[in-house]
């Protein structure tokens, strides 16, 4: 494993990433990961560099206008060596297999001291502007990085841009394995010049620095040409480490390493120890920065995961509020919808040879009842396999709720029933079946803050996963419990949905009884059944409850052929021979579920 350094001509513009064996990547102002923003002589695209057997490929692609340079001759295909660079425009390109050893026992320092908060305060900076222009950087590169990896390369090089002394910069983490053993990692890491060889991190500094929240500094030698007990690597003759004291980056500390005699001439002598004091406040600012914007970036992320579970509406009324308070578990009155993917296993039979295919498809599916849910003020509460639970009366109160999951319940049968009449439509195979019940239940949030679930318990739950499963057996697309039903029928508008009671069912494995009905769309959306219609087969529900069956099947033949509703009683009452059992109590016992 190598790595390529990219420098352009001002120190910050530079990174340092890792080239993987065998993997081609291409290099340019426009390249992802690899990209010279900063280098208009660079081509969008300009080369391609694969590491091959510890040499670096380099080959110039056609869209690279401008020529490539090694040692000063201009070259379209060629191979490097570690330690050797080419330079496209005015920046220069390097390969290096420097290896980083976490020091686990090094001598002791001649110079230990560890910085409060309250002594670097006291400390002024004498070239305060120069590095007041570096931090203002540091939320855009906060800001700007994709990923963790890419926030590690930009943090590093705006540190080696801030503290002109430092030779080599790292970001380091202090972890726990399983056993509980304590390992320090280092996430990423980078030295200012192409020179010195392995970077040895003193372990015993980073874990004193993490250990007591604070800054610790360690001297190896004084300065004087060489007459110090120990220096770490060719580089560094002092480091100081700083950790990030906030949840948000768990065990990360700074580690900035350099020399007395810098680049720049700059000297750091024991006998001008404001110098390094100065180093070590500019780490301690940017620590503080780094923690405080990384923890509003957590903030922000977790509130757009929450977002995917509530409606616009709902995180609206939430704005402001503590969300530990807001989503912490408590009853309330909700309605719960249940609605299964039909038509799956038939799918997944005919798509055997495109599974990704399938899994757009099926996603597709399930975003239909998730959209509509969203769209009607619901919570996203859970899926199971290929079927999506949402509900509503959490964590905001709404009287309507049961008219919300109606018409979303409804706007998902329309729109998987539009796709059905296009045979090319992705969604055409696929139907649904949907329960909704009202009642109370604990409604919530569970987990931890990395894994977020919103969910609600309660028995009105498992009753809509039940309706759901019944509208199989009774033929009919959307299923409502009882209190769901009257709530419609009294207070949801017949153009928006109207409903029908269905039969009274005992379900399978349950003692109790259930009276179940059906949501239908407006006549003007559903013509084919009236309401004079609906009536009939109320009508007839009555006859075929009180046992009356020869009057019920009178009544079942005023409703239309195409209602396969009606097919329940029909069948029933045709199994039995017409004539009604001797206990007959009105109830069908369902025989599965």
């Amino acid at each position: 494993m190598a790595d390529l350094i990219a420098q352009g001509p001002q120190p910050h513009q530079r990174w340092r990433r890792v080239l993987t064996a065998g993997e081609p990547v291409l290099v340019g102002r426009d390249a992802g990961a690899w990209s010279v923003a900063w280098d208009e002589r660079i081509s969008r695209q300009h080369a391609e560099v694969c590491l091959r057997d510890g040499r670096l490929t380099v080959r110039k692609l056609p869209s690279g206008r401008n020529p490539i340079f090694v040692a000063g001759q201009e070259k379209d295909d060629f191979t490097l060596s570690s330690g050797e660079h080419f330079v496209i425009g005015e920046t220069m390109f390097t390969l290096r297999e420097d290896r980083v050893h976490v020091e686990r026992q090094v001598p002791q320092p001649l110079e230990e001291q560890t910085f409060s908060p309250q002594l670097l305060r006291q400390i002024q900076y004498r070239h305060a502007d120069q590095r007041l222009e570096v931090l203002s950087r540091l939320p855009e590169v906060i800001r700007g990085a994709i990923g963790d990896d890419e926030l590690f390369i930009r943090l590093v090089n705006l540190l080696l841009a801030g503290i002109p002394r430092a030779g080599v910069v790292a970001l380091t983490a202090v972890e726990h394995d399983a056993a509980g053993v304590e390992h320090v990692r280092i996430l990423h890491w980078d030295r200012r010049l192409h020179v010195g060889g392995d970077f040895q991190p003193s372990r015993q500094l980073i874990q004193a620095a993490v250990r007591r929240g604070q800054s610790v500094l360690h001297v190896w030698s004084t300065g004087g040409g060489g007459s110090g007990a120990y220096t770490m690597t060719e580089d560094a003759d002092w480091a100081f480490c700083t950790p990030l004291v906030d949840e948000a980056c768990p065990g990360w500390a700074i580690y900035v390493a350099g020399r007395y005699q810098s680049a720049s001439g700059l000297s750091n002598t024991p006998s001008d120890p404001t110098d390094l004091r100065e180093d070590v406040k500019f780490g301690e600012l940017v620590a503080a920065i780094l923690a405080a914007l990384r923890q509003s970036e957590q903030l922000r992320r977790r509130q757009a995961a929450l977002s995917r579970f509530f409606a616009p509406a709902v995180s609206a009324a939430m704005h402001g509020a503590d969300p530990d308070v807001v989503l912490a578990p408590r009853v309330a009155d909700v309605c719960v919808l249940f609605c299964d993917l039909r038509g799956f296993s038939h799918a997944a039979e005919r798509s055997a040879a495109d599974l990704p295919g399938l899994l757009e498809r099926v996603s597709r599916a399930l975003g239909v009842a998730t959209h509509h849910i969203l769209a009607q003020g619901g919570v996203l509460g859970d899926f199971h396999g290929d079927a999506v639970m949402g509900f509503w009366g959490w964590p905001l109160a709404q009287d309507d709720a049961p008219a919300r999951a109606c018409r979303a319940a409804l706007a998902v049968q329309r729109e998987f029933q539009a796709a059905s009449r296009r045979a090319d439509d992705p969604l055409a195979d696929f139907r649904v079946g949907i329960g909704i019940a009202a009642g109370r239940a604990v409604a919530g949030r569970i987990g931890t803050a990395d894994q977020v679930k919103v969910t609600v318990f309660g028995p009105v739950v498992n009753l809509a996963s039940r309706l759901e499963g019944m509208t199989k057996l009774l033929h009919a697309p959307i299923l409502l419990d009882e209190a769901t039903a009257d709530f419609v029928r009294k207070q949801m508008p017949s153009h928006e949905g109207r409903c029908r009671r269905t039969a009274r069912v005992r379900p399978y494995g349950v003692d109790g009884v259930l009276e179940v009905s059906e949501l239908l769309p407006s006549v003007a959306e559903f013509p084919d059944l009236t309401d004079e219609h609906l009536r009939d087969y109320e009508r007839a529900l009555e006859q075929f409850i009180a046992g009356r069956w020869s009057d019920a099947l009178e009544l079942l033949h005023l409703v239309p052929a195409k209602d396969r509703v009606k097919d329940f009683l029909t069948v029933f009452i045709a199994q039995h021979g017409r004539t009604p059992p001797r206990d007959w109590d009105g109830v069908v016992t369902l025989q599965s579920k």
